[in-house]
């Protein structure tokens, strides 16, 4: 694989991907090329966001040889800091001008959320104080790429907070951050000797298993009161990619390993975007 793809992590990117769906289908009215300009922040701010980490866990020494998951393309040697970095300013320059154009149609309090959204991409491994660092990672993902880049989506096309919208971001905001729990999983030996103090080193192998399992529940628990806010039943054919728990779900309890770990984190990124199409097509119709 090509090291530029895959420092993007390519896994991970459906956690862009299933909140502006959601988030577009649940507006009143469809405007085409703002939906792409949403998608085209949320996916960049997803990269940067992996780029960021991957620069700055190398740099503090957490990714190491004993690292369990795939190859870093910095702390391998494969890519160098600077080309990081230019890489990291030239993604989020991307998000920069398609939100910058959402923000000249709809109105500049988009470039508020925007800033909120870059700082946030920096801050979870970079900084003197990385959030990712102090257990509170879950919880910004789900408030960035599950509440904002929902709600965010449809105000994009209806100009106003959408409350379907909002509600809709419950799951989202949960799916993303099951995808992170699984990741954290498998680095907990290798985090936790860095010093790197994720939710996952906090609550050990045991509780975040559990964890994970609570996560996708509540998915799919919120799915009536998505029905509720919509009035319509139709939101429930997300209910249908339980289907898909098992071969998550099934992963993550069966072993700790890595591989089996790596491959936990792509089928609840697949169970996300899955859950994420359905709900779509229910709120259409």
């Amino acid at each position: 694989m090509n090291v530029w793809v895959e420092a993007t992590r390519p896994r991970t990117l459906p956690a862009s991907i299933a909140p502006v769906i959601v988030g577009t289908a649940a507006a009143e009215r469809f405007i085409p090329w703002r939906a792409a300009a949403a998608l085209v922040v949320s996916i960049a701010l997803q990269i940067a966001v992996n780029l960021a980490n991957d620069l700055f866990d190398a740099r503090r020494g957490v990714d190491t040889a004993a690292r369990r998951g795939p190859r870093r393309a910095v702390a391998s040697g494969l890519v160098s800091p600077g080309a990081m970095k230019k890489a990291i300013v030239g993604t989020l320059a991307v998000a920069g001008i398609a939100g910058s154009a959402l923000a000249v149609a709809v109105g500049w309090e988009l470039l508020v959320v925007g800033l909120a959204a870059i700082v946030a991409a920096l801050a979870y491994s970079g900084g003197p104080r990385p959030y990712g660092s102090a257990a509170l990672g879950e919880v910004m993902v789900f408030l960035f790429f599950g509440v904002v880049a929902t709600a965010g989506s449809a105000y994009v096309q209806d100009e106003t907070l959408v409350q379907t919208a909002l509600v809709a971001s419950l799951p989202i905001g949960l799916l993303a951050a099951a995808i992170l729990v699984v990741n954290n999983l498998r680095d907990i030996p290798t985090d936790r000797d860095a010093s790197k103090v994720t939710l996952a080193v906090k609550l050990g192998p045991e509780r975040t298993v559990a964890l994970y399992r609570t996560l996708l529940v509540a998915s799919f628990a919120s799915l009536p009161v998505i029905a509720l806010a919509a009035s319509s039943a139709w939101t429930l054919l997300a209910a249908l990619t339980v289907l898909l728990v098992r071969d998550a779900g099934g992963r993550v309890q069966a072993s700790s390993e890595p591989g089996p770990l790596v491959e936990a984190l792509g089928a609840t990124a697949r169970l996300q975007l899955a859950f994420a199409f359905l709900l779509a097509v229910g709120l259409w119709i």
